[in-house]
């Protein structure tokens, strides 16, 4: 009876994961990232199991409990590194693979028996992302689009592009010559935003642009 009671009272520690990883789940959820409610739970349970696992199952063995805990942060790391992913030559997911790779530490926190530390580290956690993810500039990455114009050779057509798009440069430049003159098809990037409203506007002003096509990532 009473190592039916002492297993129960272990059995709390996982319950306790289970919230915490819930919890930080939920906020990844809420951005639709990859990683969300289910693998952040798992996750944390997991690890809170093992580190009960490895702390009580075996007592008067030589068993290093602490191996198991150093097992956990490099396996961890394989989950982590199947959530990051290259698309449209960027890369995704790393954010998220860090936040499982953290959800593991509270896991072991709770297994552990460091509660204070367990709830403290998700609280930091999640308000760290909201922080991050909030309206302030200071935290708000910029964002580039790629623009793909077609255009007429005209005196300045070139550095009035340059001019509404805030650019130096194009970074793609393709002339084709047609019997009615030379025409151009650029590339840029720029970090204003780009609308279709605006973008109509802009064909209006600018008489010898012929199309502009917004290339977001899929």
């Amino acid at each position: 009876m009473e190592r039916v009671i002492f297993e129960l009272a272990k059995l709390i520690n996982i319950l306790l994961a289970a919230v915490l990883g819930f919890a930080i789940g939920f906020e990844r959820k809420l951005r639709f990232k990859e990683a969300g409610v289910k693998t952040h739970t798992i996750v944390c349970i997991g690890a809170a199991l093992m580190m009960v696992v490895s702390k009580y199952a075996f007592e008067g063995m030589t068993a290093d409990a602490s191996r198991v805990a150093a097992q956990i942060v490099s396996g961890i790391g394989f989950l982590g590194a199947g959530i990051i992913m290259f698309r449209g030559q960027k890369m995704h997911g790393l954010t998220t693979a860090a936040g499982v790779w953290a959800t593991a530490g509270v896991g072991m926190a709770c297994g552990g028996e460091l509660y204070i530390v367990a709830v403290g580290a998700t609280i930091i956690l999640i308000g760290i992302q909201c922080l991050m993810h909030s309206k302030i500039r200071l935290f708000r990455t910029k964002k580039y689009y790629s623009v793909k114009i077609h255009f007429k050779q005209e005196d300045g057509a070139g550095a009035k592009i340059k001019e509404i798009f805030e650019v130096e440069r194009f970074n793609q430049l393709v002339i084709v010559r047609k019997e009615d003159g030379v025409y151009y098809s650029a590339t840029l990037n720029t970090d204003k935003e780009l609308s279709s409203a605006h973008l109509d506007a802009i064909i209006n002003e600018c008489p010898f642009i012929s199309s502009i096509e917004r290339c977001d990532d899929e």
